[in-house]
């Protein structure tokens, strides 16, 4: 993932920010008890050799049985029949989830203007993961800016309510201009919109930490270097705060320059949230020989 990367990790300062104050809030309305989801944006051998052990030939059944989440960036490039997304459903193990991303005609595109069919038609096609839909997500442009405020609350008001959405804003007038947040955020926590938190070293700005109901989803994109494991120590042990304070789910995507070494990094940050958060995420079977160096 080439957003936010940088030449040299060791110069920027991965410190997660302090909390918004609103979080307290949002976190308040948390009544059920923490449900936690871990994936990638890929499920092929090609792209994640070590998850794969000889002779898989179904690679999302074998993909669902290490982790229970998939960042669905198909979605974003393709509109599918019901009938592909019923065979995916069928071929995931019991529990998994898929968090589809809405298709780019929308989002970058048209850049929600004219956006009301097609967003009827991808949230017809995706229904049909049915008690495997997850959160939709949907991601802007960085040159999506303020100025489009209007168009950003026409989509969440015509978004269906009993689908749950998730949007990544990566314009840095979104987190920079105190009013302009205020009154976005403001707009999400009305509408239960998740904001994405995108932890990436080129744009720390994007770590904006600020909830606005007891949900979170995280996009973590590593650096291929010794700091990541840090990084994600650092999250779990975020995270334990807010379930201490009502989180009802996290949903953390795992992105890295070099995806093979994905599989090992989510070792780590799934033995700390199992230890700090009780997660209770199964731990995947790596089959390279690195993963001994590991922990």
């Amino acid at each position: 993932m080439k957003f936010g990367k940088v030449a040299n990790p060791d110069l920027i300062d991965f410190t997660l920010p302090e909390d918004h104050p609103d979080n307290s809030r949002a976190l308040q309305k948390g009544q059920q008890p923490l449900s936690s989801f871990v994936g990638y944006p890929k499920w092929t051998k090609k792209d994640m050799p070590g998850l794969f052990p000889a002779g898989v030939k179904d690679e999302l059944a074998h993909y669902s049985t290490q982790y229970n989440a998939i960042e669905l960036n198909a979605t974003f490039y393709n509109t599918f029949k019901p009938e592909q997304i019923i065979k995916w459903k069928e071929r995931a193990a019991e529990g998994f989830k898929f968090f589809p991303k809405v298709h780019q005609y929308i989002s970058h595109v048209k850049r929600l203007k004219d956006f009301h069919h097609s967003v009827d038609t991808f949230c017809e096609s995706v229904w049909h993961f049915g008690d495997k839909l997850g959160t939709c997500f949907m991601q802007m442009h960085d040159n999506f800016g303020p100025e489009n405020f209007s168009r950003l609350a026409a989509f969440i008001k015509h978004w269906p309510g009993d689908m749950p959405l998730a949007i990544e804003l990566r314009h840095a007038e979104w987190f920079q201009n105190p009013s302009i947040h205020q009154e976005t955020f403001h707009l999400f926590e009305t509408h239960n919109i998740v904001p994405v938190i995108t932890d990436t070293a080129g744009r720390r700005d994007l770590v904006h930490m600020h909830l606005t109901n007891p949900h979170t989803l995280i996009r973590f994109v590593g650096t291929n270097h010794p700091s990541d494991r840090p990084r994600m120590a650092a999250w779990a042990a975020r995270l334990k705060t807010w379930k201490d304070q009502g989180l009802e789910s996290f949903i953390f995507f795992i992105h890295q320059n070099l995806e093979e070494e994905s599989p090992l990094l989510s070792q780590y940050f799934i033995k700390q949230a199992n230890e700090q958060l009780e997660a209770n995420l199964k731990m995947p079977n790596i089959t390279v020989n690195q993963q001994t160096s590991l922990f």
